[in-house]
């Protein structure tokens, strides 16, 4: 600290020209074929019908779960009733089950409803399409990327090394 004090703030460069301020509503074509029909058939113990039967009559609750999706994306956030989840303690060894320091934290193993896991693969696409489309993505990341793994950055990161 004493080596950066009285130095000049950083000049801080706005290098994008469009901002991400809402998300757009999704169609129900969207929301049936990317979100729905892609996504996992678990049920959680909250989900008002099991899975499976939302999926069999897509069809006539398509309308109202889109509505709730696009209820969500321009909202930013989640209705109340898609807030809680079933958590599930996971010890981390075979200790004392009385002493809750023994098990892992709450975000190791919980079940959302369905419902409320849709609103995440909608935001998830916008957000990567804005973020490519504004070329913000980070040249050598390869997590949130389509196409890219660890196993692709190694290998650009080895070609690179080889041809020094």
């Amino acid at each position: 600290m004493a080596a950066t004090a009285g130095q000049p703030a950083p000049t801080v460069v706005d290098s994008t020209p469009s901002t991400l301020s809402s998300f757009r509503p999704c169609s129900e074509k969207e929301v049936r074929r990317i979100i729905i029909m892609s996504s996992p058939a678990n049920t959680c113990l909250l989900d008002p019908i099991p899975t499976y039967l939302v999926r069999e009559f897509i069809d006539l609750l398509l309308p109202y779960i889109t509505r709730m999706v696009n209820a969500s994306l321009s909202q930013g956030r989640l209705t109340d009733s898609q807030k809680h989840a079933v958590v599930f303690p996971l010890l981390k060894k075979s200790l004392d089950t009385s002493d809750m320091a023994n098990y892992w934290s709450v975000s190791k193993q919980s079940n959302v409803t369905f419902l409320s896991k849709l609103v995440e693969p909608a935001v998830a696409k916008q957000l990567n399409v804005y973020l490519t489309a504004n070329d913000l993505l980070p040249r050598h990341q390869s997590a949130y990327q389509k196409q890219h793994s660890t196993e692709t950055d190694i290998l650009r990161v080895l070609s690179v090394e080889c041809r020094r």
